[in-house]
This record gives C-alpha cells, sequence and structure tokens, in this order.
C-alpha cells in the first residue's frame, strides 16, 4: 500500500510540473488537426478514384 501512496503522491508532482495548452491553442491545433484530415480525404478518394478508373480501362482491354 506504500508504494501506491508514493506512485499516486508522485504521479500527482509531475502532473503539477506539465504546461497544458490554453483554450485558444487547442482550438487552433483542432481546426489543423480538421483541414488536414479533410485535405487527405481529398486525395485518399482522388486516388480512389483514379486507381478504379485505370482497372476499368485495363478490364476493358482486355
Amino acid at each position: 500500500m506504500a508504494k501506491l501512496t508514493k506512485y499516486l503522491k508522485e504521479t500527482k508532482s509531475e502532473l503539477k510540473k506539465v504546461t497544458w495548452p490554453s483554450k485558444d491553442q487547442i482550438k487552433n491545433n483542432t481546426g489543423i488537426i480538421i483541414v488536414f484530415i479533410i485535405m487527405v480525404a481529398i486525395f485518399l478518394s482522388i486516388c480512389d478514384f483514379g486507381f478504379g478508373w485505370l482497372r476499368q480501362a485495363f478490364l476493358n482491354i482486355f
């Protein structure tokens, strides 16, 4: 039980040292992530469409 108590006290002291982001930083980073995800989704959709078109063109040849 003493080890658990020591662990919890050390964890609490370490959490006090953490620099937490502000609300503005969180909003900014969330916006950046959402834009990045949308860009990746568009890119993957274009690749999927292109590969589907190439597959269909290849199958029509044979």
